[in-house]
């Protein structure tokens, strides 16, 4: 998961950099993609002890959830796009990546902590007797 942790804080990183200078640098919001990927990464670092690991994913999860709900509005203007009628295209194509890049990765993350819990569930206890 730390792996993939790192993998999501690049993409999203590059994709706020890219849409940063797609708007001709005119426009502080194309970099809430990077943001999100800078806090991302932060967790990834963290992540890499093995006492915080759970805790640092969680928080990346976190940001996740709060980047999908921040974006949705925009990601919702996709017909627009298409249709030729966005009032900022970058905007939306920037969002819809940062969507679905954190959609997948809240997903994936949520199946790892689902299959680790039955895991430890499966496991003996050493409880005394």
């Amino acid at each position: 998961m730390t792996g993939l942790t790192f993998a999501v804080g690049g993409i999203l990183t590059a994709t706020g950099v890219v849409a940063y200078f797609a708007s001709d640098a005119s426009s502080m919001t194309a970099l809430i993609p990077s943001a999100l990927g800078v806090l991302i990464l932060v967790a990834a670092v963290i992540s890499r002890a093995p006492k915080a690991r759970r805790h640092a994913i969680h928080a990346a999860l976190a940001i996740a959830l709060l980047g999908v709900a921040g974006t949705a509005m925009n990601v919702m203007k996709i017909g627009e796009l298409f249709a030729g009628t966005a009032e900022r295209p970058n905007a939306v194509i920037a969002s819809t990546v940062t969507f679905v890049v954190l959609l997948v990765f809240l997903a994936v993350g949520i199946a790892s902590f689902v299959r680790a819990r039955r895991y430890r569930a499966q496991q003996p206890t050493n409880a005394p007797a």
